[in-house]
């Protein structure tokens, strides 16, 4: 039987706009961007504990004013599938495998869903602003082994970031660190899922 595939998401199946989308909203640099924002507004919002209004209000930790509807709307405007990617989760999704998003990211992972409907290929199952907890933190990990233990199916996770991918394979679930469509297909092929 096939595993059961994890997916994070930014980076790894959609374009993030953090790195250039967002401090081009501004005018501003990343580094300067990065520089000025509030320390752990965007973590809290990914995690739940801050609304969509509260994390805008302080996105800057001086909380200087801008226009906070143009800003989401460019951010929502940048999500894009990376290359081959839809294709792969269209592939995989016609031969059966169940694969699930495992993702941190606030609540605007429903812009994605809006815009490119990624729930065609894959649940929404595990995102941070539900869940409670981030990636590498176990705890993220263990609320996935809690979920699938009693099927019995190996688990495999694919995310951009190798620290994501170590905490998992710490926690038991295989990984896959995404390079890439063509590593990945190799990846894929090597565990048995293409």
């Amino acid at each position: 039987m096939k595993p059961i595939l994890l997916w994070d998401v930014m980076g790894t199946l959609v374009h993030d706009p953090f790195f250039i989308e967002m401090p081009g909203f501004f005018g501003v640099t990343f580094d300067s961007m990065l520089a000025d924002k509030h320390p752990s507004a965007w973590v809290e919002f990914e995690v739940g504990r801050r609304t969509e209004r509260e994390f805008l209000e302080d996105f800057f930790l001086d909380r200087r004013a801008f226009d906070h509807r143009a800003f989401v709307d460019t951010i929502a405007s940048a999500y894009e599938w990376l290359p081959g990617m839809e294709a792969l989760l269209a592939e995989l999704h016609d031969a059966g495998c169940a694969m699930h998003a495992f993702s941190n990211y606030p609540v605007w992972y429903r812009l994605i869903e809006e815009r490119l409907g990624v729930s065609r290929y894959l649940e929404w199952s595990f995102v941070s602003c539900h869940t409670g907890c981030r990636k590498p933190d176990p705890a993220a990990y263990q609320c996935v082994i809690d979920r699938f233990q009693e099927e019995g199916r190996d688990l495999l996770f694919v995310d951009d970031r190798e620290s994501n991918c170590a905490a998992a394979r710490a926690a038991g679930i295989g990984a896959v660190r995404f390079e890439g469509i063509q590593g990945l297909r190799l990846a894929l092929e090597g565990e048995g899922v293409l």
